[in-house]
C-alpha cells in the first residue's frame, strides 16, 4: 500500500527536510498530484533555491526571519521565535517565478505548493493583517491562521492555512471528508506537517517526547487506515476518506500546516461529516473557547 506518512527526515531530498509533491521533489507518491511541500532548516546567511515552474507557491517561516526573493525582488518576512507564537509574515509568489530565500540568523521555512495555470500578484501578507479564527469549544478548542484561504488570499489552486492546538485537545474534529466532488463537498487532497513542544508551564524534564496523533481512514471501498503518532518534522498525507481527530498529548501543544488542492473548478473548502460523530458540533454551543487561546497573546 502506499505510504501516507512520513516521519522526520523520510522525505528530505538535498537541503530540505521535507520535499514532497512539488515540481522539483525526488520523492514521488502513487496518485498524488494536486498539493506539495518543502520544509528547509538554514544556517545563519544560507539559502535555499526554487526554479520557476507551473505551480503557485506560498513561503511560511516556521522560526526565524527571511528575505524572499521573486523574480529579483526582496521581501522581508519577519517571522517568529516560533509557531506558536502567533502569526507570521507569509508570502505568496504566484506562478512560474523564481523564488530564492535567505536568513541572515538562520531558522526553519515551509514552502506549500499546487500546480497551477492561472497566475496571481506576488503579495506579502503581514502578520498583522491574517485573519486569526479560534475554532470549535472547550476540548475541541483550536486556533486557526487562514493566511491562505480564498476569503484571504487571491490563487489559483491551493488552500493553506495553520491550526494550533492546545496540549490534551482534539483538532480536526469532527471527522471530516472532502474527497468528492458533489452538493456541499469538493475533492481536495490534504498534506499535513505537524510541530509539537512541551506546553507552557509544564513541569516536564529535560528529554520529554512531545507528540501529537493524527487519524484517516476509509470513507469508501478505497483503503487507507492510518493512526499515527507524530512529532516536529512529521508529514501525514490524506489522498481521501474520513480524517480526524489531530490529537494534542496531554502535557504537548500540537501545531500543523496544511495544504489542500484538488481537481475542481472551484477553490473552496466543503466538508461532510462522519455521521457517526457529527453530532459533536452542536454540543460547542454551550461551552466556551479554551482559556489558553490564543497562541502567541
Amino acid at each position: 500500500m502506499t505510504n501516507w506518512v512520513y516521519p522526520l527526515g523520510s522525505a528530505a531530498d538535498d537541503e530540505w527536510d521535507v520535499s514532497i509533491g512539488t515540481s522539483d521533489s525526488s520523492l514521488t507518491v502513487d496518485g498524488w498530484a494536486h498539493t506539495g511541500l518543502k520544509v528547509a532548516t538554514l544556517p545563519a546567511g544560507a539559502a535555499v533555491e526554487l526554479p520557476a515552474a507551473d505551480e503557485e507557491r506560498i513561503v511560511v517561516p516556521l522560526n526565524g526571519s527571511f528575505t524572499v526573493t521573486v523574480d529579483g525582488t526582496p521581501y522581508p518576512l519577519a517571522g517568529r521565535p516560533s509557531v506558536f507564537s502567533g502569526p507570521s509574515d507569509v508570502l505568496y509568489s504566484g506562478t512560474g517565478r523564481a523564488v530564492s530565500i535567505s536568513s541572515a540568523d538562520g531558522g526553519r521555512v515551509a514552502v506549500a505548493t499546487a500546480p497551477a495555470k492561472a497566475s496571481y500578484a506576488t503579495r506579502l501578507v503581514p502578520a498583522v493583517e491574517t485573519p486569526v479564527e479560534l475554532r470549535g469549544a472547550g476540548n475541541c478548542s483550536r486556533q486557526v491562521h487562514n493566511f491562505g484561504t480564498p476569503a484571504a488570499l487571491e490563487a489559483d489552486r491551493f488552500i493553506v492555512c495553520e491550526v494550533l492546538t492546545p496540549a490534551g485537545n482534539w483538532s480536526s474534529y469532527p471527522p471530516h471528508k472532502h474527497d468528492e466532488e458533489k452538493d456541499g463537498e469538493t475533492s481536495l487532497e490534504e498534506i499535513y506537517y505537524f510541530e509539537t513542544q512541551v506546553a507552557a508551564g509544564s513541569a516536564a524534564p529535560a528529554d520529554a517526547d512531545a507528540i501529537g496523533y493524527q487519524r484517516v481512514y476509509a470513507s469508501d471501498e478505497r483503503p487507507i487506515d492510518v493512526s499515527a503518532e507524530v512529532r516536529s518534522g512529521d508529514v501525514v498525507l490524506v489522498p481521501y476518506g474520513w480524517h480526524g481527530p489531530a490529537m494534542a498529548a496531554p502535557g504537548y501543544d500540537l501545531y500543523y500546516l496544511t495544504v489542500l488542492a484538488g481537481p475542481g473548478r472551484v477553490r473552496v473548502w466543503l466538508i461532510s461529516d462522519d455521521p457517526h460523530h457529527g453530532w459533536v458540533r452542536q454540543t460547542w454551543e454551550s461551552q466556551n473557547i479554551d482559556p489558553r487561546l490564543p497562541f502567541g497573546s
